[in-house]
């Protein structure tokens, strides 16, 4: 069982995550690259919102490919490409994350390889050994 470290110590955190996830030993890493938002027939929605969902289902399908889901989560870093989608990104990314929450952290963009990205998530998983 991975062990969530939010000491009493240090402020209280920004939004909904962990400061530190402990993954006990003999587990297994899964990384995930950085998702973004779009569809398998290459659509690319037009909010932060739609986009966050699609980078979560996303990761979604690589957590259950290896028989893993949200509950998981290590650590989530996203990245958006201003500070007004951070709401809208962290309502989403709320969502999908289950008590205790990840380890996370939200960083501001310039961009990314295409303009009409705003988000892109990725992710560290980890389960029990097989």
């Amino acid at each position: 069982m991975m062990r969530h470290i939010t000491p009493k110590s240090i402020r209280t955190p920004f939004a909904r995550y962990s400061y530190g996830v402990e993954v006990p030993a003999g587990h297994r890493l899964v990384v995930c690259s950085g998702q973004l938002g779009i569809d398998p027939n290459d659509h690319i929605p037009p909010t932060v919102e739609e986009q966050t969902r699609l980078c979560f289902r996303n990761i979604e399908a690589v957590l259950k490919d290896v028989g893993l889901g949200f509950a998981d989560l290590v650590r989530i870093n996203a990245f958006v490409t201003g500070r007004e989608h951070m709401k809208g990104y962290m309502t989403v990314r709320d969502e999908f994350t289950v008590d205790p929450p990840p380890a996370s952290t939200l960083m501001i963009v310039t961009g990314f390889t295409r303009p009409e990205f705003l988000v892109e998530v990725e992710v560290l998983a980890a389960g029990p050994a097989k």
